[in-house]
């Protein structure tokens, strides 16, 4: 699953850090960058609902492949300008944080029987 997989299955918008080719290796769905600080998976994607530059520095940190807001919660573009700068893709989506894991999840279960 790419950058590209991802918008498609979240009916999302990539709005700031651009395309990547890196694979998600974990899936992280939390609102609490203190626990995501926890994590030590690789290429992890990071489903939240907070929207402020601190969920785009602790995708830093923890080397995140990628960072989706969800709810279509408006962005501040203080938050795109740090993706932009550090590169991370940063996806906007409509879908709740439960439907989008629920997504993911039926994503890469029939990735990995092909």
């Amino acid at each position: 699953m790419n950058i590209s997989d991802i918008v498609k299955t979240l009916e999302g918008k990539l709005v700031a850090g651009g395309e990547s080719d890196r694979k998600v290796g974990t899936v992280v769905a939390n609102d609490l960058m203190s626990d995501v600080l926890l994590n030590d998976g690789d290429d992890i994607l990071l489903l939240t609902s907070l929207a402020s530059d601190q969920a785009i520095r602790t995708a830093n940190i923890v080397g995140a492949m990628a960072v989706v807001v969800h709810n279509a919660k408006p962005l501040p573009q203080t938050m795109c300008q740090v993706a932009d700068t550090l590169g991370i893709p940063l996806i906007s989506s409509p879908l709740s944080k439960y439907d989008s894991c629920v997504r993911i999840h039926d994503f890469l279960a029939k990735e990995v029987k092909a």
